[in-house]
């Protein structure tokens, strides 16, 4: 049976998701209702797990290394506890090939070599380049969802992700091709690297040592 994690544990983690995110941001990414978050985000701040800054009109929690510690801590008691059969380090292995093609696909999306400059942009003009790039992230969406599905079984707070990338897709096939990378809105891409960094986090790899 799927475990449900702690709310402090949901709220700690939301924050190193989305890496900068205001109190409700954080509360609909745990699912936690709005008062319980202002109260676990305050408490992790008195214990000095986050921080508070703003700019200009924008204020945000972030993570300082003690959270991160902490997070990582409670990730791993929860991993241990709940899936000792080690089916999430499985499916993440599975998830690295995808993830390679992943990272292609958007950048096919984002530059078309031409003779003369390899990183030439992508202005979007060639239309069968454009539909091949999105036809790429639609066998990677098909891929994802039986391990998607694999990682909810164990952790419900997995879910997700697999109707959030195809939500993405469906709008960047519908013509807004924001939705494929962009880095203000849940595209594609966005998706992508919250689950990426889920995964890493909860089985404790570092990101930069990845085979």
């Amino acid at each position: 049976m799927a475990r449900t994690s702690e709310p402090q544990l949901l709220v700690l983690h939301a924050v190193r998701l989305l890496g900068f995110a205001d109190t409700p941001a954080v509360a609909d990414r745990a699912g936690t209702g709005p008062d319980e978050t202002a109260a676990l985000l305050d408490e992790a701040a008195r214990r000095g797990w986050l921080q508070r800054s703003s700019f200009a009109d924008l204020g945000g929690w972030w993570l300082t290394e003690d959270g991160k510690g902490e997070n990582e801590r409670e990730l791993a008691r929860e991993r241990e506890s709940a899936d000792p059969g080690g089916v999430i380090a499985a499916t993440y292995r599975e998830f690295l090939p995808l993830n390679a093609s992943l990272q292609r696909a958007c950048t096919d999306w984002q530059l078309k070599p031409t003779a003369l400059d390899r990183l030439a942009p992508n202005d979007h003009t060639d239309a069968d380049w454009d539909a091949r790039v999105l036809d790429e992230l639609t066998a990677i969406g098909a891929a994802l969802a039986p391990l998607a599905e694999r990682l909810t079984g164990v952790l419900v707070r997995f879910g997700g992700y697999h109707a959030r990338f195809d939500t993405a897709l469906e709008r960047a096939r519908a013509g807004r091709g924001e939705w494929v990378d962009g880095t203000d809105i849940d595209s594609c891409h966005r998706v992508w690297f919250q689950l990426h960094e889920d995964l890493i986090a909860t089985l404790g790899v570092d990101r930069g040592a990845e085979g």
